[in-house]
Order: C-alpha cells, then structure tokens, then sequence
C-alpha cells in the first residue's frame, strides 16, 4: 500500500505542535514562573537540611546572584500557590510517575484545584531538592536560563507522553463517531440514537439484529447471531520506536477473532507515519490473520478508503 508519508507527517507534525502549545497554557508554565518569581523568599525559614538542600548548591546559587526562591522548593510556597509543584518537579526532571511510585502523586497539584498539606509538601520539597542539589553540583557554573531549559524538557517529555496517549486515543474516537455516522447513514440505527462512545465494551444493537462492540481487542467487533463478521484493531498513536511491538499486539487479537470465526474479516487501521517496511512486512506475512490493513490518515480523508473499509465490514454505501 503506497503511504505519502510527506503529506502525513506534515499533518501530524502541525498537530503535534499546536498540541504541545496548548499544553504550555493548559499547564499554566508561564503563570506559575511569574508568580514565583515575584516571591522574595527573604521571610522564609531556610532549614537546609530539613529541605534536603546542600550547602554547596546553595552558595553556588547565591552566589550566582539567583534567588534561591527560583531554584529549590519550599514548603510554604508548595502549600499557598497552586501548581507550584509542577514549577518544582519539572525543575528537577523528575517525571510524574516517579512521583507516583514515591507515593507523591502530585497531579491533582498541578492541575492547580488542590495543594498539598504541609507533611506532604515537606516530603515534595525534600525529594524535588535533592535531585535540583544533585544537578547543579554536576555543573561547573549555573545560570538562571539553564533553569528554564532545564523545565522546558521535562515539559517537553510530559508533552509527548500525553501526545502518545492523546494522538492513538483521538484517532479511535475519531473513527468511532464515524461509524456512528455511518450506522445512521444506512439506517441501521435510530437518527436520534445516541451513546456514550468513550466507554469500553459498548454494545449497538443494529436494525438488522446485527450487533457493533466498541471495546478493545478489537477496537471494533460486528458479529451476528452465530459469528464474527468483522473486526478492526485502531493504532492510531504508535511511536516508531515501538511500532513492531505494537503491530503485533493488534495481530494477535485480530488472530483471536479468527480462531472463533474463521470466515471473519479482519482489518487493521494504523498512523501513516508510524510505519516502517518492517512493520508492513509483518503485516503482509500475517495475512491470515489481518486480511486488509489502512492508514487512519486515508481512511479520514479519503471517501474512495473509507467507502472500501465499510464495505469490507459489511457497512458499505452512502458514504459522504
């Protein structure tokens, strides 16, 4: 199957961007820094060693003519100003789940609805600190716009986590409100029905006793009331780093529903621009058990695909 790879990964990559813009606002990166910024810090109880704080970087900062406010955390200022934690744990490039596996989850902090009580606060500051102390003792001379980079990565790492998990869960849901469309098309649902087709395992009864399971392993699952006619495995957010792995995985459950329907027709939607001639490879040797495979990219934006992926679920015609 020819991809135009260039067409694709200009499109992902301006989603790409505008997402992880809207992330820097979303987050509030630049709000929380400002709010920091114009706390002194003077009139707070500076316990080093409570803090976990080493006297090598914080001469090394004070010296460097910074205000320790912008450097290391402290509790008071964890606890009174909302996202403060995210400012300090970017800092220190210590990712969410390692907090989370600390027992320190600190995203209800971030997301600036709560912030920690005083126990827990110390706990952040003294973790967050000793990785920020570890760093800038690594350095032979800091500056203030190191810092800034420094959170920009990690910001730049969370980013792409949720883009990952973002991207592959757009396209699913994307194509689950199209073949909603289309069910309505061909009349095979009420015009007017409706349901929620975010939850796992939703179950469509079709005018034709046909029935449509939204759910995963497969993604889509047709069957009447003997067999399995169609079912479709969606990846559409895959890292090229881990396209094989997950290419396998939608073949193994597309294999899954041949085993109990032989005569099923199995079909594999997957991100142009994950791709690779190995991962293609894969898919043309597993033939039997992925029948048809398509770019998520084609199957959107060209009628010519997507009327054949209908067809081919025994859902085609009046497609528009």
């Amino acid at each position: 199957m020819a991809v135009d790879k260039r067409r694709a990964w200009a499109l992902d990559q301006l989603q790409k961007s505008l997402f992880f813009h809207q992330r820097l606002h979303d987050w509030g990166l630049i709000e929380v820094a400002k709010e920091i910024e114009e706390i002194s810090g003077e009139n707070l109880e500076w316990d080093l060693q409570t803090l976990d704080i080493s006297n090598f970087a914080w001469n090394r900062v004070i010296h460097s003519g910074i205000k320790p406010i912008l450097v290391f955390a402290h509790p008071e200022v964890l606890r009174t100003v909302p996202k403060a934690v995210s400012y300090y744990r970017m800092l220190s490039m210590v990712s969410q789940k390692s907090m989370n596996q600390l027992g320190m989850a600190t995203g209800r902090f971030e997301q600036g609805d709560k912030t920690p009580k005083s126990n827990l606060a110390t706990r952040i500051a003294k973790r967050v600190n000793s990785v920020i102390c570890a760093l800038i003792e690594s350095e032979h001379r800091i500056e203030r716009r190191e810092f800034d980079i420094w959170r920009g990565m990690a910001a730049g790492s969370q980013a792409q986590g949720s883009w990952q998990n973002r991207k592959g869960d757009v396209a699913e849901a994307i194509l689950r409100e199209d073949l909603l469309a289309q069910l309505k098309r061909l009349r095979l649902v009420d015009p007017e029905f409706s349901i929620d087709l975010q939850q796992r395992n939703a179950l469509l009864e079709l005018h034709d006793g046909r029935i449509v399971r939204l759910g995963s392993e497969p993604d889509i699952l047709i069957r009447d009331s003997f067999r399995i006619q169609a079912a479709v495995e969606i990846k559409g957010g895959i890292d090229p780093a881990g396209v094989l792995e997950r290419v396998g995985a939608a073949i193994k459950s597309l294999s899954r529903a041949k085993e109990e329907s032989p005569g099923a027709i199995t079909i594999l939607l997957i991100s142009a621009t994950s791709m690779s001639d190995q991962a293609e490879r894969d898919i043309l040797s597993n033939r039997s058990n992925v029948n048809y495979w398509f770019t998520v990219e084609d199957i959107l934006q060209n009628s010519e695909v997507k009327q054949n992926y209908y067809s081919l679920m025994g859902l085609g015609h009046e497609v528009k």
